[in-house]
Order: structure tokens, then C-alpha cells, then sequence
């Protein structure tokens, strides 16, 4: 192995462990909310939460594709292809989220629920941007493949 080909190889390796780490969290996160006591079991989600477990898992699934895939196989416009996706589906549930409100923080001394809101849009605001900025990412991409 040469100088010059190492940290490209490095590169490759450390992207696909890392790709790795999130398919895994994904998965993970997906069975502690879906299985039994589930999302149940935290005290501050309220009996709206099923309202926005479809978008929620739609998210975490997608996410959990796409960090499968560019393990296999992740030139430049798959893996912006699947930011526009995973994004996309991401504000779809903080958008979901924030009509639902499925949040009982009631018992805190401390206003939980405006911080909430605050994180949830500022959620929605950045992923609409980072679409727009993932949608140009993958138009770049294809134009480059020319």
C-alpha cells in the first residue's frame, strides 16, 4: 500500500464504520420506541404520541436505508440522493410533531414546553434549508457525472 492510496482508504473505511454507527442507532432507536413498554415508558409522551410514530419511523427507517446503502455503494449523488430523502421525511415528522405536540411536561418547574417548540422549529427551519442545500448537493453531483 502506497502513501498516496492509504488515506483514501482510510477515508472509505472511516466513512463506511460511521455509516455503520448510524444504521445501528437507527435500528436501535426504532426498537426501543416500537417495542414493548416502547415510547410508553417516558413519562412526559402523552396517549397522542401514536399520531406521529408513522412519520417518526418512516424517518428512522429511511435513515436506516440509506446508511445501509452507502455502505455498499456511496458516490457523491447517491449519498446526496438520499439526503433530499431522509431530510425531506425528517421535516415531514418535526412539521408532524409540532401539530401533534405529543408533550405533557406539566410536572417540571421549568417551561419544557416552549423549549420544545423552540427545538422543534428550529428543526423544521433547518431541515427545509438543508433540503434546498442536499437538493443542490445532488444537482451538482449529476451535472458533475457529465
Amino acid at each position: 500500500m502506497s502513501a498516496v492510496t492509504a488515506p483514501a482508504q482510510t477515508h472509505v473505511a472511516s466513512r463506511r464504520f460511521g455509516y455503520g454507527v448510524a444504521a445501528l442507532i437507527n435500528g436501535l432507536l426504532m426498537v426501543l420506541i416500537n417495542v414493548r413498554p416502547g415510547w410508553e415508558a417516558v413519562p412526559f409522551l402523552t396517549e397522542a404520541t401514536p399520531q406521529v410514530l408513522g412519520p417518526v419511523n418512516t424517518t428512522l427507517a429511511a435513515s436506516l436505508v440509506a446508511n445501509v446503502l452507502y455502505i455498499a455503494y456511496s458516490p457523491r449523488w447517491i449519498t446526496a440522493f438520499g439526503g433530499v430523502i431522509t431530510t425531506a421525511v425528517g421535516l415531514v415528522a418535526a412539521i408532524r410533531m409540532w401539530q401533534v405536540f405529543p408533550f405533557d411536561f406539566r410536572e417540571s418547574t421549568i417551561d419544557w414546553s416552549i423549549i420544545a417548540h423552540g427545538v422543534l422549529a428550529v428543526a423544521v427551519a433547518g431541515s427545509a434549508i438543508a433540503v434546498l442545500v442536499q437538493l443542490g448537493m445532488l444537482l451538482r453531483a449529476i451535472v458533475a457525472r457529465q
